[in-house]
């Protein structure tokens, strides 16, 4: 009795060892599997472990000293020899640091008091104002914890010379630092790329797996009207998806919404315009839905790293900050959380609209030309 389990077990056993075989054999067997296994294990480990760093590198800030003194420029030029800042401006008031942090031209302004070396050298607490862009917390956190490390070196290298430099911090646009106030209107971009992208994806490609692929292209229907009604489901869908996540952002989880409805559904429209193109690109070459998820598989998660949702692009090495430019997804993020959190206007933001819109303008007139080619 045993005997007889042991054989079966073994025979059972060897059945799933030639299916493996067989299966390894006929994957490794096609060049194409055999680069996509090589390189998207060689590209993503290198993309990932650059892009995806909390390092802070280059930080840019503005500073606005109104002491003019040794001790405000001897603790400038400490932060300046870290290598973690560096200064976009000196600038004269408070009210062109807000414009600068506005644009995302910096990421902190330090605001220095005309008494800073009187107080300091009574030997009295001398205060500096140190003000972040909380649009994304974790970096804003990072750069006020580099901030304090910085000043407390300077005060223990000034120890018994002067008084002590005390911090006043501020975050704006998320005053109570709280992380999702950050992340839920970058999710209004992402969530919905990540449908609209599958979806148009799957369109084209699930006609040819079923079969249906050649009695579409006989009815009365044009290839275009074709293309045009695959990309229709797609957007409106990902638009209701949008609409329903800034519902939830704005009311169950309260993140106070500054910015016009109508631009941040416009800005979505566009980005949901130019995720189709690229889906319906991929659905066009992919023969099956197993080819449209390996691609999908491939392209979501750089694009969604590079997108600049968890890292500044700032803070990514210089060739990736090239490579973001054909992102629609890092112009999408940047201006819904823009319009949100900051209540950008159109002309605050416009620059985004270019990108998504020339990505748009590239992939629709593509996947209709693929669609054609391989109708034909």
């Amino acid at each position: 009795m045993v005997s007889s389990w042991i054989a079966k077990f073994r025979l059972y056993l060897r059945h799933i060892f030639f299916l493996a075989q067989k299966e390894f054999i006929s994957t490794l067997k096609d060049p194409r599997m055999r680069a996509m296994i090589l390189l998207t294990a060689i590209l993503q480990g290198l993309m990932y472990g650059y892009a995806a760093t909390y390092e802070l590198n280059d930080v840019s800030y503005a500073v606005v000293d109104n002491s003019h003194s040794a001790s405000s420029r001897s603790l400038l030029a400490k932060i300046d020899s870290t290598g973690t800042f560096t200064r976009y401006a000196t600038l004269g008031n408070s009210s062109q640091l807000a414009d600068g942090i506005s644009a995302d031209n910096i990421i902190v302004g330090i605001v220095i008091p005309n008494d800073f070396e009187s107080k300091l050298s009574r030997g009295d607490n001398a205060l500096i104002q140190v003000i972040a862009d909380g649009r994304n917390t974790t970096i804003a956190s990072l750069a006020i914890g580099y901030v304090n490390t910085i000043v407390a070196t300077w005060n223990a290298e000034q120890a018994g010379i002067y008084g002590v430099v005390s911090i006043d911090q501020r975050v704006w646009y998320n005053p109570n630092s709280k992380s999702n106030w950050n992340f839920l209107p970058s999710l209004i971009a992402m969530i919905s790329f990540v449908q609209v992208i599958m979806l148009s994806g799957m369109s084209i490609a699930k006609e040819r797996e079923q079969g249906t692929f050649d009695q579409l292209l006989v009815t009365p229907l044009s290839q275009t009207e074709i293309l045009i009604g695959k990309a229709l489901a797609p957007i409106v869908i990902g638009l209701l998806q949008s609409t329903f996540l800034f519902l939830i952002a704005r009311y169950w989880f309260e993140v106070p919404f500054q910015g016009n409805f109508g631009l941040l559904f416009l800005a979505v429209t566009v980005f949901a315009i130019s995720s189709t193109g690229i889906g319906l690109s991929i659905s066009s070459i992919a023969k099956n839905m197993q080819q449209v998820l390996v691609y999908l598989l491939i392209l979501l998660m750089p694009l969604v790293l590079l997108s600049g949702l968890a890292t500044p692009v700032d803070n990514m090495p210089t060739i990736l900050q090239y490579v973001t430019y054909v992102n629609p997804m890092r112009f999408a993020v940047d201006a819904v959380r823009r319009i949100y959190l900051e209540g950008a206007g159109f002309f605050d933001i416009y620059m985004d609209f270019i990108p998504m819109i020339a990505v748009a303008a590239v992939t629709m007139p593509l996947s209709g030309w693929l669609f054609k080619h391989k109708a034909q």
